[in-house]
This record gives C-alpha cells, structure tokens and sequence, in this order.
C-alpha cells in the first residue's frame, strides 16, 4: 500500500488557509514544530547509528507529522557537528523562507573526510574511472583529505576566503572533488560548470555568481576525444572582471598555455602543507550554487546550504540504494550536474562509502563500457540516465551478457522518465531480475531523492517505469488548475509538496523573489515543482511532464526562452520559437520555427550558422535538432510561452 496523500492529517481546504496566513494553531504548521533543544548533545563526537526505527509506513507519518523532530534528531545522530543546533526548522512558504538546523555549526568537509580518515584512513573513497578501460586509479580516504587540504591551501594563499565563489570547469576526476571539498573546507561557495558549455555560457554564470577564481585543467579527455577546456576558459574570462586568478590542473600531457592570471595548481599544491584547519560554518551558509534553466529569463543560481544539504543527500543515498558500508557505489553522472554533486560526491563521503568517478560515455570504446565497468570494479549500485539506456538497448544484449554483473544488487535511473521498453531492459538484461530497480525522481532543486520505489514496506511491489513512493517527510499533493487540492487517487495535476525537507533550495542568488515567483506563488502555501503527475489507484506517484517551456534533453534540464534568445541574434531571423519534440533517445529534444526576413535566402546556410550560435551560446546538447522555416508570423504568445499546439501540428506535418 502507498502512503496516502494528506488527507489523513488535515483537510485540504482548511489546512491550505492555515499555511497561507502562517497559522501556528496547529502542531505541524510552519514554525509550530520548529522548537527543540538540543543542548543535552555535546559538540564533536563520532555519529551514532542513523535514528530510523520502524517501518516505511511508520517513518513516513512521524516525518510528516513532526518534521522538525523527525529530521533533527537524523540531523544529531548522522552528522559531526562543533555546535549542535538548538532550533530545527523553521519556514513560510508564502516567503520562500526555509532554514533547518538553526544554531548548529559544522563542517561539511570534515563530515565527508576528516570523520572517516580517523576510522579507515586506508578505504578507498574514489575509484576514478578514467576514459580508457582498465586505468582506474584508487584513492583513499586519507590521500583525498591530503590532496583537499593542499589545494585549499593553494586557494587561500591566492586570497580565496569564506563567501567567495569559486567556479569549477572541469573534467569528472579525483581533483574536481577535491576542489569541491577544499571550497567547503575554507567556507568558499563552489559553482560547477558542466564541461559541456560554451564559454559564453560559462562567462555567463561567473559573471552572475561574481567569483573570484576559476579552476579548471589543461584539456579534458572524453569519449576519446580531447576537450580544450583551458582555451574555453580562456575566451570566458576575457569578459568576467570578477575573476582575480584561474587555477589550471593537468589532465593530459599537453602543455599548457598561461596567461597572467593562471596559476598552475600541482605545482602550487606540492608547496602547500597536509593539514588546513577548517571553517565552522553555520548550518544555514552556502556550500554551493548550481544553475540550472527556467521557462523564461537567464539561468538561476539554485542556492544550496551546508547541513541541511547534505543530510539530506546522505540519507536519501543510504536508504533509496540500500547502500552497506563496504558496497562500491556506481553513479555515472557528471559533477556539472545535481544527480553527480548528491550521488558522486557529497551523499556517499558523507556516509564513507567508496564511490565512483566515470570520465567516460557508455560507448567508449564499444557498448559495453557500462557493463565492464561493472564487472571489474564490482560495482553494487548502478545509477545513470535512461537515455543512456535507450541508447544501449538498440545494440542487443550481447555487449551486456559478456560481463559479469553479478555484484549488481540495486539500479538506478535519474534525470527524466523512465519508458517501459528501457526498464524492461534495464531489469531483465543488466539486472537479471534480481536487482532492485529504483525510477528516482527529484530536482536541483530538491537537492535529492524525493520520489523512488524504495524505502518502501519490506517485499512491497515495484511497477515498472513509475517513481512511486515519497521519501520521508515528503508530502506530494496534486492540484487542479485552480488551485485546489485533488484528493483521492486515480487523478492527475501539478505536482507541489506540502512541507519543507532539509535538502529543498533555499533562494535564487541574489533573486529571492524570482525564487518565490518560480516555485512558491502558483500554489501558495506549496512548493511547485513545474511537474505533472498522475496518482495511480494503488496511491502511486507517476510523473508525466513539464508544466512549463522546460525541456528535458537527455536529462538535462534547458529553457525554450533560452534557445530562442540564442538564436534571435541571427540578423536575418526576426521571429523564433521553440517546443519539445519526442526522441527515441534522448527522450525529448528541441523542434525550432524560425521566420526569415527574405524568403529568398538560402535557407540551408542560415538553418546551419543559427546551429552554430546556439552551440557557441549554449552547449552542443542545446542545438534543436531540427530548425523548421516558416514564411508567415509565427502564433506566438510572449517570449517562452510559444503557441505549443499549433506549432507541435505543423511540426508533425
């Protein structure tokens, strides 16, 4: 049985006035909860065992009715703290103001080493799988805490202090997470760039978060390929007066071109002494931005704080995966993205498991990298996106059946929904129908997991290609197009979530109410994911789309307004428009409509230079992937809210 909806717990109705005037007359209304001292625990000390007594059903009521004791006391006993919190929540969703764990102070870095180098100096916290097979390097616990403090060293002899922003663009490697954790050691918010974007891109987010250093290497290497991210960083700073220096690793052998601002980062960290004593932070400061695309506008710097982040990532990581201590935890995700901060870095150090770096794609050098991959790190949780998937598919089960997977006990998908036919693969042919198969959905925003078929009661069912069941403390609620709660099951609506949890964003950078426009006013008194669902009748969560001009392209999230404004600069378009289109692979991608001021004009030249300036502006995973030219005005409404329908009919023709 699924966990109802929240009808047990209050009406709709009336519990929606309650929130939107910030009622406190009830004992789980904002703030009521939020009181709970905690001066009887000490300062350091070793965390106890996880506070998770009782089975799903039980967890999942006393997390939504009490969620600031449910979560704090996770909080205590999962978490190495320099001063325990004394409140453990306290929100308004009418302001888009949340804050957990206050009064506490801790350290993220220390959570995710310096807590296991005490305990297991020697266990191996990275397994980097580099792009070609079989040259995995390993390195422990105690030698990624090693090379963390000499690079935060190297940051804060380059004047790089607590509150700066530090941007990261670079290849998936043992030095990118260490460059995450020397940010969160010296209190330095991190901004990771996936390696994909263009330099504008890139500049376009430096520019925003304002930071002061940029790290990055020589070249990336991927797929084969070599990537020449130090020229792209090159041509970024030239138009970010914010950056006072760019720290430059070596990836590949080349030699690197310096400009007066590069400071080479081996050579600076050899200098640098093993210990840097770390920065107490406060639960509620920044660990990092993330940006991520909306319907209209630039993209948003999602802002994720310190204890109620990870918390959340580390919990969400041992319960949805079923993950043991001695268990090798295979996230291929990319570091650029959300899925690869909670699932490749911060959830699995902070709980001290062995997690894996993969540089690589899932065809390099044939379809079977996945799957040898497994075989020989003998991987037990696999986590990666069903585009990948869809891609594999089509190549058989040979590529898949030559290995030995035989360690896989759970896998995962992320970053898009998931269609039968993958699953079935998924299942069948990687899994051997025996591995548990979680359909996880969540957002940047929601910092982890919210929605995924475990935890679940012991032996529950698991349905094919459905996310399924809230995690703790997650309160789903479908609405109508008016606003009103839809009760019972069998019904579908805008997916909002009723009450905070410790991993939700706290604001935009430097655009709170952008943030309180974007998720908390179509719905007061809910957090609106932009999503819509479908509420089986077994109680189920299915997820069905975006609500808004939010694509999802090979499960990274992208704007239409944000296509459309790249190729607006074209000088002979004066009017575009851009809609989802279904891909077999990639599961949606980009259709544009384009109006040319001649019609005489050589179509086939302009359709491929409009291609290049989104690739230049954006990424290469945002060019559309077909650009359709009209003679007549397109039916459009203001910029990002394209005339879906008609433009989708004429697509289809």
């Amino acid at each position: 049985m699924a966990i109802a909806a929240l009808s047990h717990l209050r009406s709709a109705v009336g519990r929606q006035q309650l929130w939107r005037h910030s009622c406190l007359s009830t004992p789980w209304a904002p703030l009521s909860f939020a009181r709970r001292n905690s001066s009887d625990r000490g300062g350091r000390g070793e965390p106890h065992a996880p506070f998770l007594k009782g089975n799903y059903r039980q967890l999942c009521e006393r997390a939504h009715r009490e969620p600031g004791p449910f979560w704090g006391a996770l909080a205590r006993e999962t978490l190495q703290w320099d001063t325990p919190h004394h409140t453990d929540c306290e929100w308004d969703f009418a302001q888009g103001r949340i804050r957990w764990f206050l009064g506490g102070r801790l350290n993220v870095a220390v959570n995710c080493l310096d807590r296991h180098v005490q305990r297991t100096p020697d266990k191996v916290a990275l397994i980097w799988e580099k792009d070609e097979p079989g040259t995995e390097e390993k390195i422990t616990y105690r030698e990624l805490l090693d090379m963390t403090c000499r690079l935060a060293n190297t940051l804060k002899r380059n004047g790089i202090k607590k509150g700066d922003r530090v941007a990261i663009y670079i290849s998936v490697s043992p030095m990118a997470v260490a460059a995450m954790l020397a940010c969160a050691r010296i209190g330095a918010v991190h901004t990771v760039v996936f390696a994909g974007f263009s330099a504008e891109s890139l500049a376009g987010r430096i520019n925003d978060a304002k930071c002061k250093a940029v790290i990055t290497c020589n070249q990336g290497v991927r797929g084969g390929r070599i990537l020449e991210l130090k020229n792209t960083v090159d041509e970024a700073v030239k138009n970010c007066p914010s950056v006072k220096c760019v720290f430059v690793a070596q990836r590949t052998d080349n030699k690197i071109h310096t400009c007066s601002h590069d400071i080479l980062l081996e050579e600076e960290m050899a200098k640098e002494a093993l210990v840097c004593p770390s920065e107490i932070m406060e639960s509620e400061d920044m660990l990092f931005m993330l940006y991520t695309s909306g319907s209209t506008g630039k993209p948003k710097g999602i802002v994720h704080t310190q204890a109620g982040y990870l918390l959340y990532a580390a919990v969400t990581h041992k319960h949805v995966f079923d993950f043991k201590q001695d268990d090798i935890f295979g996230c291929v995700a990319d570091i650029g993205w959300i899925t690869g901060h909670s699932y490749v870095v911060y959830g699995p150090l902070c709980n001290g498991s062995t997690t894996v770096l993969f540089e690589s794609t899932p065809v390099y050098p044939d379809p079977g990298r996945y799957w040898e991959t497994v075989e020989r790190l003998k991987i037990n949780q696999f986590y990666c996106a069903p585009t990948a998937l869809r891609l594999l598919l089509k190549y058989g089960e040979e590529y898949v059946k030559k290995y030995d997977r035989s360690s896989l006990t759970t896998l995962g998908s992320v970053g898009e929904p998931i269609n039968h036919e993958a699953w079935h693969w998924y299942y069948s042919v990687v899994g051997d129908k025996r591995c548990t198969l979680v359909d996880t959905w969540w957002q940047t925003e929601t910092g982890g997991i919210c929605i995924a078929p475990r935890p679940s009661e012991e032996g529950a069912e698991i349905i094919p290609a459905i996310a399924m069941r809230p995690f703790y403390g997650i309160t789903p609620v479908l609405m109508d197009e008016n606003g009103k709660v839809l009760e019972g099951n069998d019904t579908s609506g805008a997916l909002c979530i009723a009450q905070p949890w410790p991993g939700i964003a706290r604001t935009i950078y430097e655009d709170h109410q952008r943030f309180v426009e974007a998720y908390f006013k179509a719905y007061p008194g809910y957090y609106f994911t932009g999503d819509a669902a479908y509420r089986t009748k077994e109680g189920y969560y299915q997820l069905t789309g975006r609500m808004d001009d939010v694509l999802n392209i090979s499960g990274h999230r992208l704007g239409t307004a944000e296509i459309e404004d790249a190729m607006d600069e074209h000088p002979e378009i004066p009017e575009t428009a851009v809609i989802s289109y279904p891909h077999d692979i990639k599961g949606e991608v980009a259709l544009a409509f384009v109006v040319l001021k001649d019609d005489m004009a050589d179509k086939d030249i302009i359709i491929k230079e409009v291609k290049k300036i989104v690739a230049t502006k954006i990424a290469k995973y945002a060019v559309p992937e077909h650009i359709m030219v009209s003679s007549s005005c397109l039916n459009t409404q203001p910029r990002g809210n394209s005339y879906t329908p008609c433009l989708y009919d004429y697509g289809m023709r």
